[in-house]
């Protein structure tokens, strides 16, 4: 094999997933390079979102970054709440002591400001050992001396050998299915996550939402507003904006041809948010991505030769309900392969890092959590077509409904708060949809407040982001509706009867006959990967530094 530059650890990625990881390494003493494709650190990221500091957890960010929380990021969420809606009636449960379960933090976050603090601290300490932070870097794939995983290649740079390749490169992960470890073949394995950076003063947070300065609140959202769309909403509150946006299972946007800006739109111009977003709205940024859905797509052995994955590459993504948790399973998950690394090192058996890492993902717990054995045993069976159904069927029943009623709002609100039964909480219309519509219409307020939000247009939302534009990094394999039309309404940028977003459709004559088609134009990709899922598409990402900056995230 041709001798290529070498380090003993190459971390691809500077998310916190990355940034554990190579933290770790450094304070080992260990020689890591760390390639990023963005500009910085965080420009191609994008979070809900919350970070959370799990009791149970033998790492959280703060124990690797001390200043973390003072330095990057926004409020703590201090209160949390989910609303049921039913057109305008809505009912509200106080669920604050399911998220403070286990938990020591939950801080929203805002990923450019975070990922870029994280991204100079690994800088600092990676250099001190002999390695670094390079940005504006692709990495295009794994580097192999007969058929073993020994580097990686870039777009930019010659093939790098490692010791340890540490795949923390997001849901997108081109390593993970370089690898076959990970593939975009089932859309039930994703979510769908839309967001608008909404601009607010401090003041007028701490007025709105009757907080103080250093508190801050979590709003999540379900029921009927989001036109049948498995899945809810979430409003956090920032040091001066909030984070509003929607999550949502991809075959279910799939299946009904749901509009992921009008779904997020639907809840902004709710009667419920008028009280928080006021006569005055202004978006500074609007954004998407893709998530694992970990119960299905968390690797149970995310290792291959010196390859290991971490964070969302590795489906490490924690969502059951209204408990949505991924940065801090990045961060442990990081944090333990480092761990196994060093400890193979000592040995003399550095190529066994993955092994180790494997089994310190189940002994610390942390593959039960995002693949409870009680969602595999129950909540699956759950989504079965029979029992989904009959499930479905009793709960629109005047027998379901009169079971609310009964229950009432005490005993209702403690069941929403009961982390046991979130974990086996089925992904089916039932309990996202259905059963949130029936609490607000048997029990729930109607909201008469007038909302004024007027939502910027699909193309003034593209317009307003900030693009380096490469050459074409998505190819359009089968461009026939039937194959790829799914990607028309799916993609977060494009909408049916809209020429301005990545996928259109049209119908063109060939050969005496119609045919209905699909084009793509790349220039405007958010680059969440959803067309990756349902359509017939070869997907990378855009070289380093091409593509979509956020500056927000």
């Amino acid at each position: 094999m041709t001798e290529h530059e070498h380090y003993e650890a190459v971390v691809v990625g500077c998310g916190p997933g990355g940034a554990a990881t190579a933290a770790t390494l450094a304070n080992n003493g260990i020689e890591t390079l760390v390639l990023e494709r963005g500009t910085d650190a965080g420009a191609k990221n994008v979070s809900g979102g919350l970070v959370y500091a799990e009791e149970s957890a033998p790492y959280t960010i703060d124990d690797l970054f001390p200043d973390f929380r003072a330095e990057a990021t926004e409020r703590p969420a201090t209160e949390n709440y989910i609303h049921n809606v039913a057109g305008d009636r809505v009912e509200s449960f106080d669920i604050s002591s399911l998220h403070h379960h286990d938990t020591a933090w939950a801080d929203a976050v805002l990923r450019r400001k975070m990922d870029s603090w994280l991204g100079e601290r690994v800088h600092e300490m990676t250099r001190e050992t002999g390695g670094g932070l390079l940005t504006d870097v692709r990495v295009t794939g794994l580097l192999r001396d007969r058929g073993e995983i020994v580097g990686v290649e870039t777009a930019e740079l010659d093939p790098i050998e490692a010791d340890l390749v540490v795949a923390a490169d997001g849901v997108n992960s081109e390593l993970a299915r370089d690898a076959g470890l990970m593939d975009w073949e089932e859309p039930e394995e994703w979510f769908q996550g839309v967001k608008a950076v909404v601009d607010m003063p401090p003041e007028v947070i701490d007025e709105r939402f009757d907080i103080e300065e250093d508190e801050g609140v979590a709003h999540l959202f379900s029921g009927d507003l989001f036109d049948g769309v498995r899945g809810g909403g979430f409003l956090y509150t920032n040091e001066d904006s909030l984070s509003i946006g929607t999550v949502f299972h991809l075959d279910s946007i799939a299946d009904e041809r749901a509009e992921p800006h009008e779904l997020l739109d639907n809840l902004l111009t709710h009667p419920l948010l008028a009280q928080w977003l006021g006569d005055e709205y202004e978006e500074r940024e609007y954004a998407a991505k893709l998530v694992p859905d970990s119960k299905k797509a968390a690797h149970p052995s995310p290792h291959k030769d010196r390859l290991v994955l971490v964070g969302d590459a590795a489906g490490q993504m924690q969502a059951q309900g209204p408990i949505i948790k991924g940065m801090n399973h990045a961060v442990t998950a990081g944090a333990l392969a480092a761990e196994a690394f060093a400890t193979a090192r000592s040995r003399g058996t550095p190529h066994d890092a993955g092994e180790l890492y494997e089994g310190k993902l189940h002994r610390e717990g942390v593959m039960d959590k995002l693949r409870p054995t009680s969602y595999r045993t129950l909540g699956r069976l759950a989504e079965t077509g029979p029992v989904a159904s009959l499930v479905e069927a009793v709960a629109d029943s005047p027998v379901g409904r009169f079971a609310v009623s009964a229950l009432g709002e005490d005993v209702l609100e403690r069941l929403f708060a009961s982390p046991r039964l979130m974990a086996v909480m089925p992904d089916t219309r039932t309990p996202y949809v259905t059963i949130p519509t029936i609490i607000a219409e048997e029990l729930g307020e109607q909201v008469t407040d007038e909302n004024r939000v007027q939502p910027p247009a699909l193309d003034d939302r593209i317009g307003d982001l900030t693009y380096d534009v490469g050459d074409p990094h998505i190819e359009l394999i089968d461009n026939g509706f039937d194959a790829s039309g799914t990607a028309v309404t799916a993609c977060p940028v494009s909408a049916a009867d809209f020429g301005g977003g990545c996928y259109r459709d049209e119908y063109v004559e060939t050969n005496g006959h119609e045919e209905h088609v699909v084009s793509l134009d790349t220039q405007p990709c958010v680059e969440c990967g959803t067309c990756a899922v349902v359509a017939d598409t070869h997907w990378e990402h855009p070289d380093g530094g091409k593509g979509v900056e956020y500056r927000e995230g």
